[in-house]
């Protein structure tokens, strides 16, 4: 088996991310097994995908996302950027995306935020997941520890996994001490010693953002259990087209 695909944020290298564009375009292909998305909230609390915490960069709109709600969002463009292909693609909600991935594809789902900025963030996305029976095709990731935290404590269940751009020498124990059996980590940052480690000790690891056909043999050659996300399954696909 070789290294699974991951489409980061969908097909995000020829479609705009995170849209549903994106995301039916990377389903289209039967070699991604994998998605990743990042939800964030709405004012009146409805989990949302996008990236960025200003809507400013991939959409018609402008400001924080947290400070709009979800009729507010539905209103704006979030694919003309991308080209005019696009025109009309909106901000998904996660509802949205659950419903087209459920029984068809995985999902990695990044809680984007920090500290207290997204209160109620983590059940609201568990409640949906679970409203699809998908615990099972899902892992929660996050930068924020304290997100990670709290998804544990709302449901241990579920599988948890820290998102890292860097190397810290502590990072099996501190993967330990978070339950967490996933690491998303900068592909800078990954070599042999440390993928053997980190396998040995039951963690799925997977390596981002690669896009090209060099950087994936290198990380394809270190173990083929480890996750390659990218922009371009295309180039995946060509990369190991057996």
């Amino acid at each position: 088996m070789n290294n699974l695909c991951v489409a980061h944020r969908g097909f995000s290298g020829k479609a705009p991310e995170n849209t549903m564009a994106a995301f039916r375009m990377a389903m289209a292909e039967p070699y991604v097994q994998w998605m990743e998305i990042d939800t964030q909230l709405t004012a009146d609390g409805i989990p949302v995908v996008i990236h960025d915490f200003s809507l400013d960069r991939t959409t018609s709109g402008s400001g924080k996302v947290k400070a709009h709600t979800w009729q507010q969002l539905q209103r704006l463009d979030a694919g003309s950027w991308k080209g005019r292909d696009f025109q009309g693609e909106r901000i998904p909600s996660l509802d949205e995306v659950l419903r087209l991935s459920c029984g068809r594809v995985r999902l990695n789902i990044e809680l984007k935020t920090s500290g207290n900025m997204y209160p109620g963030l983590e059940q609201a996305v568990l409640e949906r997941v679970s409203r699809y029976h998908m615990e099972q095709d899902v892992v929660i990731t996050s930068f924020d520890t304290g997100a990670l935290q709290r998804v544990k404590e709302i449901n241990p269940a579920f599988r948890t996994g820290l998102i890292l751009d860097g190397r810290p020498k502590d990072l099996p124990s501190r993967l330990k001490a978070l339950q967490c059996s996933f690491l998303s980590i900068g592909h800078p940052n990954l070599d042999a010693g440390l993928a053997s480690l980190l396998i040995s000790e039951g963690i799925t690891v997977m390596a981002w953002t690669i896009d090209d056909a060099r950087g994936m043999k290198r990380i394809a050659a270190m173990s083929p259990e480890i996750l390659i996300c990218t922009n371009r399954p295309d180039v995946w696909r060509k990369t190991f087209p057996g």
